[in-house]
């Protein structure tokens, strides 16, 4: 199971997350969020071989490319409903397209939308919303099937994710805010129990 920790901004918590055996990093360019951070200053950070993800929410596709050869992208990650240029740029395996559930009227509106997009990425994330800290109905997602890894976010800590993941059994799951003392910045009593939970469900 694939663990990503969203929204990291320091080195000694990117440190400590490598140490907890999290396996993916993510980075938001995005900067309305309290998680915000520049290619550059992500550039600077070292990630210790865990995979680089940086999301992606207003960029154009030039943007997006700059980003992430600036920033050693391993993976993209979609917010913002990108069109399928993106996919011809990117190869598919380095995309991740983010669903919001609550955008579509049932499990087969949003079954229909993993059809159609499953050609144009790698990867799948399901989430509630960019570090809303709002949880998902993971029982209606268990009827979706997805072609492809997926990683379960919104909400996800240490109280709840072990509960997700029995729930709707996900490839992954993605943390963010629950991760964090204050908006913006991360907690490390809070990122090993939440890591531990989803390791030992």
């Amino acid at each position: 199971m694939l663990i990503k920790i969203c929204g990291m901004r320091e080195q000694k918590l990117i440190d400590l997350a490598a140490d907890l055996g999290a396996d993916m990093c993510g980075f938001v360019f995005y900067p309305p969020s309290p998680r915000s951070i520049t290619p550059g200053e992500a550039a600077a950070l070292d990630t210790h071989g865990m995979k680089r993800v940086g999301v992606f929410v207003t960029q154009s596709l030039k943007e997006t490319q700059e980003a992430a050869r600036t920033a050693r992208l391993d993976y993209v990650q979609l917010h913002g409903g990108q069109g399928m240029e993106f996919s011809r740029i990117f190869p598919s395996e380095r995309i991740i397209r983010v669903l919001f559930p609550k955008k579509y009227a049932g499990a087969e509106a949003l079954q229909a939308e993993v059809d159609r997009l499953s050609g144009s990425c790698g990867m799948f994330l399901v989430d509630a919303g960019l570090g809303s800290g709002n949880t998902l109905d993971w029982q209606a997602l268990a009827g979706v099937r997805f072609p492809l890894p997926w990683l379960l976010s919104g909400g996800l800590g240490h109280e709840n994710v072990a509960a997700a993941l029995n729930a709707c059994r996900p490839d992954g799951i993605d943390m963010n805010s629950r991760l964090e003392s204050i908006p913006g910045r991360k907690d490390a009593v809070l990122m090993k129990k939440a890591i531990e939970a989803a390791r030992n469900r």
